[in-house]
């Protein structure tokens, strides 16, 4: 048990805790709240609209992959830049850049004109997002030391509440989607909603008074919490841990709605909110839950059960089975997150907020550079595999023979749209007659084009008979690629537990 005495305060706060005077907690949680609804409204968002970007940019599962992975690893670069410097440079300065970034990142997304912007784009928002955690949880840990694992789940329901509110809205505007398209692109506006929780974060957060962080309260320097976090063989563990709960928890959401569009299922996005609102309910409900199981042991039981609902959402077979493996991955998923970084902050206190910044950062860095891209390539992989060259070359002849008769009566600009998309199938076409091998990145481009463009035509019909199915089978090759993670984490955890109840319990540390 640590011991060090804390910096005198002028006086107590009024729940008796030092260094909280003049401090609105309630407002200051509801604001991070909603700074954390507008991080995962995104995540939620651009899942959604994987398939009209990969369709509208003629981007490949890698592509995407990288674009999605910047939305994640550019939270890394601000949580390690700016963790260690949230008392020196203060926890309201960081707040308004992630205000900005969230912004901007938006505008920039909402506006691309290609690749790069769109990369840009979710690389600006992740930076908001990496200032939101690297500010907002040792916030929420100091203003409510006691219950520091509890809290932090509560304050991380609004993770999964944000995808499903991000996932019902985007439901609703698809349905609408014929009358709003006449004005403004669907997936731009659906973009353009992370702008009200952020609107409404910077408002709450204006002119209120942050707290030092518990460490600094403590008197624990900078220099302090680099020693006390890097020196510490037990954070090196929790750090590898962080790595893989994040792959497993974030990398696999990231393409659970394409993967089970592809396999059928018309309201892949209502299972994104299903499952994350199920993550937002037992979130919320963490209390009784780290009150009746040690942290420890709710880690050991998550990897258990996310191991087996992942393997089986891989397998399952029918609508039935798939909603229940996605049941039990939520639920195993659940705790992840939050129960990490409140271990962290539990047993490595003086760690402060660079030891919180780390964990978080670090999750998100091998989610966004490894987790996110290498399972597109998995499903691209697959897809190819799966595909037959034969059937490719008979829709792609059938596009280039049909598409011109299809742009005869339409507005210029989507008539533009199918001749460019029966040029694409030309190229492809030409390539082979020329004795090239088929190239399936193009081929498949193609396809995609032709059913984003095509509507009810017999050719995009056939396109999409075509691709859907072996991009479904990508997908859930890539969820059996992940799943053994879990085996791992299942030794660690399960150690961690039983020296646990040999030592008495689990005990927190208190500065």
């Amino acid at each position: 048990m640590a011991n060090v005495t804390a910096v005198k305060t002028p006086a107590a706060g009024a729940a008796g805790q030092p260094g909280l005077v003049g401090i609105q907690k309630g407002r200051l949680f509801l604001g991070s709240c909603l700074a954390l609804i507008s991080t995962s409204m995104f995540f939620a968002i651009t899942a959604d609209i994987l398939g009209s970007l990969k369709a509208q940019f003629v981007l490949t599962n890698l592509q995407i992959g990288v674009i999605m992975g910047a939305a994640t690893w550019g939270f890394t670069l601000a949580t390690f830049g700016f963790g260690p410097l949230c008392d020196v440079i203060g926890m309201r300065r960081l707040l308004r850049l992630s205000f900005l970034c969230h912004a901007g990142g938006a505008l920039l997304m909402i506006f691309a004109q290609g690749y790069w912007w769109l990369f840009a784009g979710a690389l600006t928002y992740s930076l908001a997002n990496g200032l939101v955690e690297a500010v907002c949880n040792p916030l929420v840990a100091t203003i409510y030391p006691e219950r520091k694992t509890q809290k932090l789940n509560q304050f991380h329901v609004w993770f999964p509440g944000g995808i499903v509110i991000g996932a019902l809205l985007c439901f609703m505007l698809t349905r609408l989607g014929a009358g709003i398209e006449s004005f403004v692109g669907l997936w731009q506006l659906k973009l353009g909603l992370t702008l009200i929780p952020t609107l409404l974060y910077g408002s709450l957060f204006l002119g209120q008074k942050f707290p030092a962080t518990e460490s600094h309260q403590a008197g624990v320097s900078v220099p302090g919490m680099f020693k006390e976090t890097f020196s510490r063989p037990l954070f090196w563990m929790l750090l590898m841990c962080m790595m893989l709960t994040a792959s497993v928890e974030l990398g696999t959401n990231r393409w659970v709605p394409e993967v089970l569009k592809n396999g059928g299922m018309q309201s892949a996005i209502l299972v994104l909110a299903y499952i994350n609102g199920l993550m937002a309910i037992l979130r919320f409900f963490a209390g009784p839950v780290v009150h009746r199981l040690a942290p420890t042991g709710i880690l050991l039981g998550s990897a258990i059960l996310s191991g087996a609902g992942l393997f089986w959402l891989s397998v399952a077979d029918g609508l039935l089975m798939s909603f229940l493996a996605v049941t039990v991955f939520s639920v195993g998923i659940t705790y992840f997150w939050p129960t990490m970084l409140g271990v962290t902050s539990e047993r490595i206190p003086k760690g402060g907020p660079l030891a919180l910044g780390v964990m978080g950062g670090m999750g998100m860095l091998i989610v966004g550079l490894v987790t996110t891209p290498e399972m597109g390539k998995i499903i691209d992989h697959y897809t190819y595999q799966r595909l037959d060259e034969g059937e490719i070359v008979t829709v792609l002849h059938q596009i280039d023979q049909t598409f011109p008769a299809l742009a005869q009566n339409e507005p210029e600009k989507i008539a533009r749209e199918i001749l460019d998309a029966q040029t694409m199938a030309r190229q492809v076409l030409a390539a082979r007659a020329a004795g090239e091998a088929l190239v399936m990145e193009d081929a498949v481009g193609a396809l995609r084009s032709a059913i984003k463009v095509g509507g009810t035509s017999e050719a995009a019909g056939a396109a999409a008979a075509l691709l859907q199915p072996a991009e479904y089978h990508g997908g859930v090759m890539s969820f059996r690629h992940v799943a053994p993670l879990t085996i791992i984490l299942f030794f660690v955890f399960g150690g961690m537990y039983l020296r646990d109840r040999s030592r008495g319990g689990y005990k927190a540390v208190r500065i």
